[in-house]
């Protein structure tokens, strides 16, 4: 890419996923905006900009994964001193948008933290948000301010179109990913088949039944991100016991907490490939994990917002 075109724009990270900002940034031919963002003695967040950014279109690349309260003060903090220093346009760029999941008054007295936390980044002075794969895509209306919503499912079927696998289904391990297992579907000219489960607690699922035919089939379950792999590893056990030939996982986040790892070494699972829209440290790294990059995506992204070309082409 063509160094003159972003003159006049810089891309900044906090500490939540710095490789995926350098590859955005070296992708599009720029070094990292100079900042520190580091922490007092009594804990509170330090950030510090070593360069102006007046009048610059800013772009912040920091997913709000674990630890997620620091990685989203970060966040706010970062945003708050390039709008009082004159930024020209501050984009916040949350691969991983955290607190997604609480996005309904489930029940009585619950609070609605994915509209909580969109309220604080507009308080604070982004211009615009650049994510992939909401919990659910209404998120999007919560934000006063433009919303570019990436999908990772085109990487994910491209590498899996590329394996050439014949007699596929894609699977949705619940009602809610029937629409992600559909798109998923359709570049491998695949059927699908839902695994309907019930969920009696928060992070525990129980497998019902398999609507769709996955006898004598490579089943791969598609899912917007794996935490505590509850869901996708009782999915995955529950198809192959039906009489899959081989079962994979794909999942956009890989937040994989708690048991997770455990979960997905005894399962049935022969292969998960995940996106690095947050850090996967080398101790919960399996032999059987295939990480893809999104930072094409969101460099490809960026760069069309920077000139205002449609992002939506991309998916076109």
């Amino acid at each position: 890419m063509k160094n003159s075109v972003f003159s006049n724009y810089k891309v900044f990270t906090g500490n939540s996923h710095p490789e995926l900002a350098e590859e955005i940034a070296s992708i599009m031919g720029k070094p990292l905006g100079k900042a520190t963002v580091n922490k007092f003695s009594d804990g509170e967040i330090s950030v510090n900009l070593w360069e102006t950014v007046r009048g610059t279109d800013c772009y912040i690349v920091q997913s709000t994964c674990d630890p997620v309260n620091d990685n989203l003060m970060e966040l706010l903090i970062m945003i708050d001193a390039m709008k009082r220093a004159s930024a020209g346009r501050i984009n916040a760029i949350i691969p991983y948008y955290g607190y997604a999941r609480q996005d309904r008054k489930a029940k009585a007295r619950d609070p609605i933290t994915a509209k909580l936390v969109a309220d604080l980044l507009v308080a604070a002075g982004a211009d615009r948000v650049v994510t992939m794969d909401l919990h659910a895509a209404q998120i999007q209306g919560y934000f006063d301010i433009p919303v570019d919503h990436l999908v990772g499912m085109p990487i994910l079927s491209k590498y899996f179109v590329a394996k050439g696998l014949e007699d596929v289904v894609i699977v949705s391990p619940d009602h809610g990913s029937v629409t992600r297992a559909r798109n998923m579907a359709q570049p491998l000219n695949a059927p699908i088949a839902i695994v309907d489960k019930r969920r009696p607690e928060p992070n525990k699922s129980e497998i019902m039944n398999i609507i769709g035919d996955i006898e004598g089939k490579n089943c791969i379950l598609i899912d917007d991100m794996i935490d505590t792999a509850g869901t996708i590893t009782n999915a995955a056990n529950a198809i192959k016991e039906m009489g899959a030939k081989s079962v994979s996982a794909a999942a956009t986040h890989a937040i994989l907490s708690g048991p997770a790892i455990e979960r997905i070494k005894n399962s049935a699972i022969e292969e998960v490939v995940l996106l690095n829209t947050v850090p996967i440290p080398q101790e919960k790294m399996l032999s059987n994990m295939k990480i893809l990059s999104v930072a094409p995506l969101f460099a490809e992204a960026m760069v069309r917002i920077y000139t205002n070309d449609s992002v939506s082409k991309l998916f076109d």
